[in-house]
């Protein structure tokens, strides 16, 4: 049987405890959070484990610390425990984090599931499938009890975690803000907000599935894609009488996408 606690009941680490609650050979154990009332609402949700202060935690085979990026350390230097595996969840530090206790002893790992955690239910059932970063001393165990659960691990380099992040930053989160940007330009040309909504969920999901599909050079359309110059030249000049900001993002882009056409890269 083995024993995993899990230090950290926000999304990810609720997220977690129905995952791994659920597997043959496993039991959760102590389940800590920044307050008990955390963790005991954790524990009730996902039905296992057992509500402590970190400090009152029982030793484990794993321990899975969801806790806030700037916390990894501190709490990782408060486990006294007997050395075992450490992994944490952060998609912008490395296994690097957890060095106090690597240096007791510890394997260690960092494990970055790249998905959404909004809602921890709804996290866990569509957790089947998803890429995981794995890196560290641990991290053949750690991919192990990933693909148990139904994900997809991958390695990437340690050293360059921030760059690794920043790329999912890029993917998911920039296309949400550029998805604004889109639904405040077509309101300023009169269109109404449902159709606009609608628009937008049209085209992104079809560039979308182009790019899964023929990767990005063969997926960019667009006057910039095109070499229309003119089209190109006269939209800016209309975004920055409107909304300067907006212009200077159309310019970058323009340009970056007609080199993508051309050569293949930015």
């Amino acid at each position: 049987m083995t024993t995993i606690n899990i230090i950290g009941a926000g999304r990810v680490g609720a997220t977690f405890l129905r995952l791994l609650g659920q597997l043959d050979g496993v039991q959760i154990g102590a389940v800590a959070s920044g307050s008990l009332a955390n963790a005991q609402a954790a524990v009730a949700a996902g039905g296992a484990g057992r509500a402590v202060e970190l400090t009152d935690a029982s030793p484990a085979d794993i321990w899975l610390i969801t806790v806030p990026d700037d916390c990894i350390s501190d709490i990782a230097a408060q486990i006294t425990a007997p050395p075992a595996i450490a992994v944490h969840c952060s998609g912008f530090k490395s296994s690097d984090a957890l060095n106090s206790l690597a240096d007791k002893g510890w394997k260690t790992a960092s494990c970055h599931p790249v998905r959404s955690f909004a809602d921890p239910d709804a996290a866990a059932n569509a957790f089947a499938g998803t890429y995981c970063a794995i890196e560290g001393t641990a991290a053949a165990e750690v991919s192990d009890l990933i693909r148990r659960i139904g994900g997809v691990p991958f390695d990437l380099l340690p050293e360059k975690k921030a760059i690794y992040h920043a790329a999912a930053v890029f993917s998911n989160n920039f296309t949400t803000v550029i998805q604004q940007i889109a639904l405040d330009a077509w309101r300023e040309a009169g269109v109404d907000p449902d159709t606009a909504k609608s628009l937008c969920a049209s085209l992104l999901t079809a560039t979308a599935e182009n790019v899964a599909l023929l990767g990005p050079q063969q997926a960019l359309t667009g006057p910039a894609a095109r070499g229309d110059m003119q089209v190109l030249t006269e939209q800016q000049a209309a975004l920055a009488a409107w909304e300067p900001r907006y212009a200077k993002l159309y310019e970058d882009f323009s340009a970056m996408a007609r080199s993508l056409k051309a050569t293949g890269s930015l």
